[in-house]
């Protein structure tokens, strides 16, 4: 990720009325999924075996649904991966976190088995989502909804005083969630001072793995949660804040990702996640264009400590966390049996890291549960598991690589739906990046957070600019800018690459992960 979630507000019925630019909005996101072969509805023999798998009884398990787990996911969600309880263990903590057993339902080489190999991962646009399995098992039988016994692959870790693992358990047990919250709802127990128990507990220590992700030299980008909606006729853009509630969340999940990765490195079997360190370049012009968009750098101060205190709602600082992005790219899925990669860390948390808490939305993370269980249990891994291993980091690679070009699109039209009526119109912005000649390149809007390409002069990459707009074509998913004062008319015939081709990054510390 970073995911630039941006969601697609239904507009008004005056709206819906008038304006060609909510029909072409949606013609342009059906031919966008028609573009990249984005699945529809799914194969009649892949829902046939996802419902007759839930209506089989769930195996004898180990029962924990006396635990009283709760879930914390955005509104209106039906497919809940994570169930979460804490609870005081002496001066530290006692965590369990509760993960849908997918392997439960899907049966290896199975239609649904297939079908998700296909999927990989589900897919995320302004209109809806393409989920991994059906909704059968992804908003039903598998799902940890509220007052539902379900099987899950379930977490225990033991943390110190100062919220480092100390003991790490994962077994086949029932739970029972006994609440479905909202990210908002939480938040309003810590603002109105009325949490407790697990959530109390959730902020002391998702506290202590933030500090402790600082202290490890890791990057957390509060990547900007956004809106496009009809206001006056016109589109508009909002930007929310991640509130704290979802990192402290988030901090839960990635404390399970750490353990599951450093169970496999042990075992000398399973699957990474691993990230590069970002290029010094990178940093170099993050640097500059938090000049231009005048957000504090203070002397000596590393880039984490930077973009961890940008605050996502504010348009200037919401530029520069789009244009940080680039700190994080070169993700990878690395497999391994009997010997353990070269390079085992995930620079964004400066650690091994291990995908396994998302295993309704993504592929891989199935098989890291199974690994895991078969580990600490001091089981042969399952072979339909091993048999696995060398593909999945490639098919992990064509998912995401499919996802973020779709993430991607989705944003280049909205934007230019944005935008639409407004050519002509200067713009306050930063040159983010530029050819070699400077007569073209990248120039990231303070507001709205648009990004698209500029033309001119010797472009002054990471310095402010005023841009005039040029061109915002719906259809062909563009938006285009000169400097102001010296630009060119559009060419109706050019086909403009995305501004946000080379964008493809890695941020787990979000509300999506967990």
């Amino acid at each position: 990720m970073p995911r630039r979630r941006v969601h697609l507000a239904p507009p008004p019925p005056a709206a819906r009325s008038a304006g060609a630019v909510d029909a072409d909005v949606e013609r342009g996101l059906a031919a966008l999924r028609d573009e990249l072969g984005v699945p529809d509805a799914f194969p009649a023999d892949v829902v046939a075996e996802a419902e007759s798998a839930a209506a089989a009884p769930a195996r004898d398990l180990p029962d924990a649904t006396d635990v009283p787990f709760v879930t914390i996911d955005p509104p209106g969600s039906r497919d809940l991966d994570q169930a979460v309880h804490i609870e005081r263990r002496g001066d530290g903590f006692r965590v369990r976190y509760a993960i849908a057993d997918v392997a439960t339902w899907v049966r290896p080489g199975g239609a649904v088995d297939a079908e998700a190999r296909r999927r990989v991962v589900t897919l995320y646009a302004p209109d809806g989502r393409t989920p991994l399995h059906p909704p059968a098992l992804s908003e039903g039988a598998a799902s940890l909804l509220p007052d539902q016994d379900v099987p899950t692959l379930l977490w225990t870790i033991d943390l110190d005083s100062g919220g480092a693992p100390t003991a790490v358990d994962v077994r086949r047990s029932l739970v029972r969630s006994r609440a479905q919250l909202t990210y908002d709802e939480v938040q309003h127990a810590y603002d109105a001072g009325t949490a407790d128990g697990t959530l109390a507990l959730l902020r002391d220590v998702g506290r202590l793995r933030q500090d402790a992700e600082q202290a490890r030299g890791g990057i957390t980008l509060p990547t900007p949660e956004q809106e496009v909606q009809r206001v006056d006729g016109h589109w508009a853009l909002a930007s929310r804040s991640t509130l704290d509630a979802e990192e402290w969340n988030a901090q839960i999940s990635l404390l399970t990702g750490l353990c599951a990765a450093q169970l496999m490195l042990d075992g000398r079997i399973g699957v990474l996640r691993t990230l590069p360190p970002a290029d010094p370049r990178d940093v170099a012009r993050l640097r500059r264009a938090a000049d231009a968009l005048d957000v504090p750098w203070p002397d000596g101060a590393a880039v984490g400590d930077v973009v961890r205190g940008l605050d996502a709602g504010v348009p200037a600082h919401a530029a520069l966390l789009t244009e940080a992005t680039t700190l994080l790219r070169g993700a990878a899925y690395v497999a391994f049996d009997g010997e353990v990669p070269e390079q085992e860390q995930h620079a964004a948390l400066a650690a091994p890291y291990a995908h396994t808490t998302a295993p309704l939305r993504r592929l891989v993370d199935r098989f890291v549960g199974e690994t895991c269980v078969a580990l600490v249990a001091g089981q042969d891994v399952p072979d339909w598991v091993r048999s696995a291993l060398p593909d999945l980091p490639a098919l992990m690679a064509g998912g995401d690589r499919r996802a973020n070009e779709y993430e991607r699109g989705c944003l280049d039209l909205l934007e230019a739906a944005l935008l639409t009526g407004r050519v002509g119109d200067v713009f306050d912005g930063v040159v983010v990046d530029a050819h070699d000649d400077r007569t073209s390149g990248v120039v990231q809007l303070r507001d709205p957070v648009v990004r698209g390409r500029v033309e001119g002069t010797d472009l002054p990459v990471g310095q402010h600019v005023r841009v005039r707009l040029t061109e915002a074509s719906v259809g062909r998913r563009t938006v285009r800018f000169a400097l102001d004062g010296q630009g060119t008319a559009p060419d109706a015939d050019a086909v403009e690459p995305s501004p946000h081709a080379a964008r493809t990054a890695e941020q787990p510390s979000r509300a999506a992960e967990g």
